[in-house]
């Protein structure tokens, strides 16, 4: 007889919590990316030079995503997804769903504020744009979230495949 908690088997918990990982990076990609684009296209309507020295801070919110993205393909990896439905007790299939939510919970709010940091420092580009090594910086730092709950992630996905 199959294991159930809330009325999810465990396929469908290590499932749910890989799709909400995929999801939150990408929502917040989505949203930081969108944030700090909108200011880059004004800042090169007015000097198109500025292009090159804009696109990374505009592109820096994607990692979120590829984050979210990473951890769904460690779930499909790591517990036999790809060969089939693994045998998955609720127990475990709750366990990988909360693994999953570092990545889930903190990449959407990083991505979305991400953006946000990325937005002044493409004002500071517009301004002065010999500073623009200097502007990734503060977006930058707010990355350091993201990476930070990419690595619990994927300790403990490591540690419950093992």
């Amino acid at each position: 007889m199959k294991e159930f908690v809330l009325g999810m088997s465990g396929v469908e918990w290590a499932l749910f919590g890989a799709a909400l990982a995929a999801i939150g990076g990408g929502i917040g990609s989505a949203i930081g990316i969108t944030t700090v684009s909108s200011a880059a296209t004004g800042i090169i309507s007015e000097d198109a030079d500025k292009f090159g020295k804009l696109l990374p801070l505009s592109a820096m919110p994607g990692t979120q995503g590829i984050y979210g993205f990473i951890t769904a393909l460690l779930v499909l990896i790591f517990f036999g997804f790809f060969d089939g439905v693994p045998d998955l007790s609720a127990t475990e299939g709750m366990r990988i769903f909360y693994a999953c939510l570092p990545v889930a919970a903190l990449c959407m709010v990083s991505g979305i504020y991400q953006g946000a940091t990325a937005v002044g420092s493409a004002g500071m580009v517009a301004r002065r744009d010999e500073d623009a090594g200097k502007s990734l910086i503060f977006p930058a730092l707010v990355e350091t979230y993201a990476v930070l709950s990419l690595i619990v992630t994927v300790l403990m996905l490591i540690t419950l495949s093992g």
